[in-house]
């Protein structure tokens, strides 16, 4: 008999060890997936930073490009400017002086000059000639061409390092007269297709970017009919030097190709060079539209990004994990308790947390105090200001009335009382925001037609510009913050009519049994559905342009107070079928209330 039980004790304990070896290896198996799950996440989150990384550079380099084109364009329209200033044309020394004055080599980088261009009518090339050679006697125009008018270089400074271009008819050459001809055709600057300068010994590729000037017509305005310019401002590029002088500095871990029309103007992807990715991790094309022309941008990673941007954190993280699995399972075997130690360890850290949340609550109050409290403060300097400006615009009633009075200063004095009203209203929303939950329940039962009476009597609407539908026509649940809800939906429905004599506003309540469902309807232009959940966010605002002021507070306290009671406000709306708000309320008493916001919290 003895044999007999300790046999049964012996399967009993075996029982026990084998149920505790599969809840052992349960909680090993799911801390493996956790451990592989943060590993998979880290490498997400890594990539995402990495690729993030890329997207960044690649914009720079488009910035950057862009940039410094709008920068010398810039200066081409100076160059115009000044022509206009000396009467529609310049000499060889007055132009020499304002390059001097422009100073490109210093505030240009990468510039290879400035220069104008005139535009030689049929017949008038003898003239042109003879005004030139009075400057430089040894002024010529080649190369000859079939065209009937001519387009020579006139000027181009630093002459040193561009004299080669000087006299250059640049209508000899396609690249050169189509980009001209379109540039004075549109009255805006313009580059050229591919070119080699002539003033490049390297003979690499450039451009040439125009900027027109006519008589009688400002600067970068179109041109009308078959109107020829008088001339161009232009600048010479060599895309290699534009490069050089550009991103230096700035493109570190990508490297950037420039394609124009299929031809290649400029590469940096040589596979000779130290840091060249064979295999980039990441290359994007990117067309850019700058100045009549599409350049297409290859723009891959070098090695220099792939050694900035490698992340060892995932790797840490599996590795530590795994160690800390080796760990536990030795632990497994040498801990009798572990079970009872595990638990105690769930106790301290649900500790921990309710401590930690017990602060955050704390913290955020503190917040919401803080920001109540500062909004106050700010209405008594608003208010100062308000008065001050008041009392000036009555010191200066006699002033706006002469006939030397400056209308700017009444309108000035005008904008600064709307800005104070507009302050006002918006610490007086930021305080009805911070206070939402703070205020006491109040459980004044209301009449709903009454309500609706008071709002058409407040908006100054008429009865049926304003309508009450639904079972529903008692509420006694927190009637203060219920009314101001809907005053905000019926409010925001009047503000943003576009025609508010023709509104119409349905307000439709019905009994829920625990809760009241209430929808507020209007005719107005609507909100389109990508707006939907932003228009609930604070400070948040869809006005266009001749809208009324808002705080852009309204909808966020209405959101706020409907979750406060235990709801959700929602909104059905398409542009030009109006928009419907659509949230419920706790019906019945302050318990019943209470228990709704306790269960959906």
């Amino acid at each position: 008999m003895l044999d007999r039980f300790s046999t049964l004790d012996r399967w009993r304990q075996f029982g026990r060890s084998f149920h505790l070896s599969l809840i052992h290896a349960l909680v090993i198996g799911l801390s493996l997936m956790m451990t592989v799950g943060a590993y998979f996440y880290a490498s997400a989150q890594a990539e995402t930073r990495i690729e993030n990384a890329f997207l960044a550079a690649r914009d720079q380099v488009v910035g950057l490009i862009s940039a410094r084109m709008e920068k010398y364009e810039d200066a081409l329209w100076a160059g115009v400017s000044a022509v206009r200033s000396h009467g529609g044309d310049m000499t060889y020394q007055q132009w020499k002086t304002f390059a001097d004055t422009l100073r490109v080599d210093e505030r240009y980088p990468g510039i290879n000059g400035i220069g104008i261009i005139h535009y030689v009518e049929p017949g008038q090339f003898e003239t042109y000639l003879q005004k030139r050679r009075k400057e430089r006697p040894d002024f010529s125009v080649y190369p000859a061409h079939d065209h009937d008018f001519r387009l020579p270089i006139s000027f181009i400074e630093p002459e040193n390092i561009n004299a080669a271009a000087v006299g250059l008819d640049i209508a000899h050459e396609v690249n050169r007269r189509e980009a001209a001809l379109a540039s004075s055709a549109t009255g805006d600057a313009q580059i050229t297709g591919p070119i080699v300068l002539v003033q490049d010994e390297s003979s690499t590729a450039g451009f040439l970017f125009y900027a027109p000037f006519y008589s009688g017509r400002a600067a970068n305005s179109p041109a009308t009919g078959e109107q020829h310019p008088d001339g161009m401002v232009y600048a010479p590029f060599v895309v290699r030097k534009l490069m050089a002088g550009l991103l230096s500095k700035d493109l570190r871990h990508v490297r950037l190709g420039i394609s124009d029309g299929g031809e290649i103007i400029y590469d940096e992807h040589n596979p000779a060079a130290p840091s060249f990715d064979p295999s980039p991790k990441f290359s994007e094309t990117v067309e850019m539209e700058i100045y009549g022309r599409t350049w297409q941008l290859d723009i891959r990673t070098n090695l220099g990004f792939r050694q900035a941007h490698s992340y060892s954190q995932p790797m840490l993280i599996l590795t530590g994990g795994l160690v800390i699995e080796a760990l536990v399972i030795s632990l497994l075997f040498f801990m009798g308790r572990s079970r009872q130690r595990a638990q105690a360890y769930a106790a301290r850290v649900t500790a921990d947390l309710k401590e930690k949340t017990v602060k955050l609550e704390k913290a955020h109050e503190e917040l919401e105090q803080f920001v109540y409290i500062t909004s106050h403060d700010l209405k008594t300097p608003v208010r100062g200001i308000g008065t001050l400006t008041e009392m000036v615009q009555e010191d200066l009633e006699d002033y706006f009335t002469s006939s030397n009075a400056d209308p700017d200063v009444a309108a000035n004095l005008q904008r600064i009382t709307e800005r104070v009203g507009r302050m006002n209203d918006l610490t007086q929303a930021v305080m009805e925001y911070a206070r939402i939950g703070k205020h006491t329940t109040e459980e004044k039962e209301l009449f709903l037609p009454e309500v609706i009476e008071t709002f058409r009597s407040d908006f100054n609407l008429s009865t049926s510009q304003l309508e009450l539908t639904g079972s529903l026509t008692h509420i006694s649940t927190d009637s203060f913050n219920f009314v101001r809800v809907l005053e905000n939906l019926v409010g925001n429905a009047i503000k943003y009519h576009p025609d508010p004599e023709h509104a119409k506003i349905t307000v439709h309540a019905t009994d829920a049994g625990t809760r009241c469902d209430i929808a507020v309807r209007d005719n107005g232009n609507g909100i389109e559905p990508k707006y939907h959940s932003r228009i609930f966010d604070v400070f948040q605002t869809l006005r266009r342009a001749g809208d009324p002021e808002s705080t852009g507070i309204g909808l966020a306290i209405v959101k706020k107070t409907v979750e406060h009671h235990g709801f959700k406000v929602t909104l059905q709306s398409e542009v030009g079928h109006g928009a419907e708000f659509r949230f419920s309320w706790p019906a019945g008493d302050s318990t019943a209330a209470e228990d709704i916001k306790t269960k959906a919290a």
